[in-house]
């Protein structure tokens, strides 16, 4: 007797369970609404292929902010990490980043124990092959076995694994990330329903057994001797822990010229490769062709799990020949003897120009269709992860029928790079930076919490509990800087023998102790023997009472060009808005506008190809209201 085929009804379906597919489920999942996400292996939750950590410089504050706004990535690595470094101390507070090396097997099992115990949200392992579309809306998918899954929202996180295929030297194969399968349909259905595909590639080292490396010759790296969490609800005290080292190696002329002399082996120089590279995240090869003044590369040795002696050579990605890979791994100080676990390779997929979608990450074309992650043409687990979040959030917030969430420029690190994505053409895989944030110093990763907390709290994903926390801190930071303002210490000899000690200028008439923390020399804490009526606050409440008043200045002048920022944002363009009938607009800005449908005068200034006077024209025809006669 033959048997119906599976058909089921969910709200939302969520397409891939990396990164981007987890934080887009739990949201989806935690807002009430029943959901299902597809995985092609169970091995592939939260699975990490490439570097085996978290954070690091901008993409952890991204960590920080996903976890500001509820999600799950900052709370799983505070779980799973080995080894936890605050980088870039030596600088301002604006660049402070910080960055855990992860137990890949632990950070996918935990993440995956999270998914199984979540109400509402169910994880299944099959490969989707077709969307079902009808009247340019989403209905749901079909899977490889020819199963239905009905949804009212759907969100694409597909990686690394859409037509993927894996390369070094002569050898192709025809898998995703790490020999895991790929899904080899979904290409198809997208493109019959419109999307334009785009085809780019990423690469990851070689793993070592960590048992045949000379740990003696390479110089040690320490992680913090007091860790800092990245999640809020994580208690500081109980991940105080003994962690792993790291190591630091460098290459040499004899590595530099082994690969010189086996370029033409190489599939990205062959020509073998279609697709773009990151440009931030370069193969050994590109580094020794791209920067041949220099004499060697940094490579850091990091460990991959404690259940395992791999280690991972971070800063030498490779498509090179199995022979050429060992051959060069082998002229590396303390990797003479080192036996290889996991060629190097790069892997080349499908994903989109993310020009196709709105800010709220909904495709334009097709309603109820949502992506996030390396599928929008990112790189990075970090920014996938922001991705998916806001894409489980607001496919959570089509299906009740509210407002989608939109975080601009000003807001947040997720701001810029949903923004980036969304409104310039990115020729390769998009990577975070800090020098892409025009008001970093207003986001910073240690005020993440007091920035986005309310936009949690407001889709539902945050507690009334937590946001009436972060009004009292807030509050009470307030309260306390303008106190610091007006406390007055005299030019007495007490007070001149203090700072005297602490290495700065004694004083020769009074001053308030907000003048004397703005010196260079001096700080909150560093006062606190001159502020006998101190309150006694959290450390992270007087961090943020330190740099506001330390950085006063320039803090007032950023949040000056914000509300110029908000000003130009504020100018609204017409969904409906005719880009032909606009008189004197150049054909390029034309197009542009065209296909980026820009929400307002700020996002069409920052489109590639739209210039200063195509925006005066634009602004003239908008004040006019000829559109509304039209």
């Amino acid at each position: 007797m033959a048997m119906d085929v599976i058909k089921e009804n969910y709200d939302v379906v969520v397409v891939g369970a990396g990164h981007a597919g987890c934080e887009a489920a739990l949201a989806a999942a935690r807002l009430g609404l029943e959901t299902i996400i597809f995985t092609v292996a169970m091995d592939a939750v939260a699975f990490m292929p490439c570097n085996p950590h978290i954070g690091g410089s901008s993409k952890g504050h991204l960590v920080f902010e996903i976890d500001a706004l509820g999600g799950e990535m900052g709370k799983n690595i505070d779980k799973t990490f080995l080894q936890s470094k605050m980088l870039n101390t030596s600088k301002g507070p604006a660049v402070h980043s910080l960055r855990c090396q992860a137990d890949k097997q632990m950070y996918s099992l935990e993440m995956r124990r999270t998914l199984q115990h979540t109400d509402h949200l169910t994880l299944r392992q099959a490969e989707v092959c077709d969307l079902i579309v009808e009247n340019n809306k989403i209905c749901g998918v079909t899977t490889l076995s020819g199963a239905t899954y009905y949804a009212k929202a759907v969100i694409l996180c597909t990686g690394t694994y859409l037509n993927a295929r894996c390369l070094f030297g002569e050898i192709i194969e025809h898998t995703g990330p790490n020999g895991l399968k790929a899904a080899t349909h979904l290409t198809d259905s997208l493109v019959a329903n419109g999307v334009r595909m785009q085809r780019f590639k990423t690469g990851t080292p070689a793993r070592i057994d960590g048992r045949t490396i000379h740990y003696e010759e390479m110089v040690p790296q320490y992680g913090d001797e007091v860790i800092t969490p990245f999640s809020w609800s994580t208690d500081p005290a109980k991940i105080q822990k003994p962690q792993e080292k790291c190591y630091l190696t460098y290459t040499n002329e004899t590595t530099h010229e082994i690969i010189r002399n086996n370029l033409d082996r190489s599939p990205i120089y062959a020509g073998i490769i279609e697709g773009t590279g990151p440009r931030y995240c370069p193969s050994i090869e590109d580094k020794v062709v791209k920067f041949s003044e220099k004499d060697r590369h940094q490579l850091f040795i990091e460990p991959e799990s404690l259940f395992t002696n791999e280690m991972y050579i971070d800063g030498m990605s490779s498509s090179l020949p199995e022979e050429v890979q060992h051959a060069m791994i082998h002229t590396v100080k303390g990797l003479e003897d080192a036996k290889v676990v996991r060629n190097a390779y790069a892997i080349e997929y499908d994903c989109i120009s993310a020009n196709q979608l709105k800010l709220s990450l909904e495709f334009k074309n097709i309603e109820g269709l949502f992506a996030g992650g390396q599928f929008n043409g990112s790189s990075g687990y970090e920014e996938a992860a922001a991705q998916g979040l806001v894409a489980g959030i607001n496919a959570a917030m089509f299906v009740k029928g509210e407002p989608p969430l939109i975080l601009d420029r000003s807001t947040s690190y997720i701001g810029v790079l949903i923004d980036d994505l969304v409104t310039k053409v990115n020729r390769e895989p998009y990577r975070m930076m800090t020098s892409r944030a025009e008001y970093r110093l207003l986001l910073r990763q240690d005020n993440a919490d007091l920035r986005l907390t309310e936009f949690g709290h407001r889709v539902g994903l945050l507690s009334d509990e937590r946001a009436s926390y972060i009004e009292k801190k807030e509050a009470a930071i307030a309260d306390e800087i303008s106190r610091v303002e007006s406390v007055r210490v005299g030019a007495n000899r007490s007070v001149n023998d203090v700072l005297t000690s602490l290495g700065s200028a004694a004083l020769g008439t009074g001053a308030s102790l907000a003048e004397l923390i703005r010196r260079p020399e001096l700080s909150y804490d560093a006062v606190n023997p001159l502020d006998p009526d101190r309150p006694d606050l959290p450390k992270d409440f007087t961090q943020e009472v330190n740099i506001d008043i330390k950085y006063a200045g320039y803090i007032d002048r950023q949040k000056k060009q914000v509300e110029k920022f908000k000003n130009v944002e504020g100018k609204l363009i017409p969904e409906e808005l005719n880009y032909d009938e606009v008189p004197s607009l150049r054909i390029e800005a034309r197009q542009k506008l065209k296909e980026i449908r820009p929400v307002n005068i700020g996002q069409a200034s920052r489109i590639g190809g739209v210039s200063p006077a195509d925006i005066s024209v634009l602004l003239v025809y908008l004040k006019s209201g000829k559109y509304l006669h039209k």
